[in-house]
């Protein structure tokens, strides 16, 4: 099993157009930085800038009262996922209230990781098949001997499938009504100066690709 995994790799400008955690996002011109449609109404936070094969992937969350706002719910309003050209796109200016953006832009470098189901050493009796993602993070830079390697490096990956999620949790595009595609998973940081705040839990970001829509949620 073959996984993309996304990894630590120093600091980034907060404008640049590079794979990234934090910073200020990308967008064409025109855009309007994203409300919560949830309970606050403020300003979303962005999140993550990820460029794709097809354009350039926006993530933002509502961290203007972490757990009032319900970030984690795909259709709570409280998060958006935009897929953008890869074209054209400039810094959008910030809110000047809200709370709009992490404290560090964190680089992403992508690593290939290919992994044998067999080499896991989950209990036999365990009902959890393993999971591709869950074995390629947890094994990245495993020593002999080690249960588990630098886990705290990854910050999620992409493509793959969803790591444990039932199916029906996969959210369905409010264009077409189809079901998105799954297209990344985002974990919270490096460390608490980097963290994305999304309540110890995996990210999960979907698209759909026809009507350039995008969902998160968290589980």
């Amino acid at each position: 099993m073959q996984t993309t995994l996304m990894i630590y790799d120093g600091t980034a400008s907060a404008d640049s157009d590079v794979p990234r955690t934090g910073g200020v996002p990308l967008a064409p011109a025109g855009f309007t930085w994203p409300m919560c449609g949830c309970f606050c109404g403020g300003p979303l936070q962005f999140f993550a800038h990820l460029p794709v094969e097809d354009g350039v992937l926006s993530v933002f969350l509502c961290q203007n009262d972490p757990g009032a706002c319900e970030f984690w719910d795909a259709s709570s309003g409280a998060n958006r996922v935009y897929l953008f050209p890869r074209e054209g796109l400039q810094p959008v200016a910030v809110p000047e209230t809200g709370v709009t953006l992490l404290p560090t832009t964190s680089a992403i470098r992508t690593q290939v990781v290919t992994v044998d189901p067999e080499d896991d050493d989950h209990d036999d009796d365990d009902e959890l098949v393993p999971d591709a993602y869950d074995l390629a993070r947890s094994g990245w830079k495993r020593e002999p001997e080690e249960r588990f390697g630098k886990q705290r490096e990854v910050l999620g990956s992409l493509g793959g499938s969803p790591s444990y999620l039932e199916d029906d949790r996969l959210p369905a595009c409010p264009s077409c009504a189809g079901t998105m595609e799954f297209a990344a998973h985002l974990e919270e940081g490096i460390s608490w100066q980097t963290a994305m705040n999304l309540g110890g839990q995996l990210g999960y970001v979907f698209v759909c690709r026809a009507c350039r829509e995008g969902a998160f949620l968290t589980d």
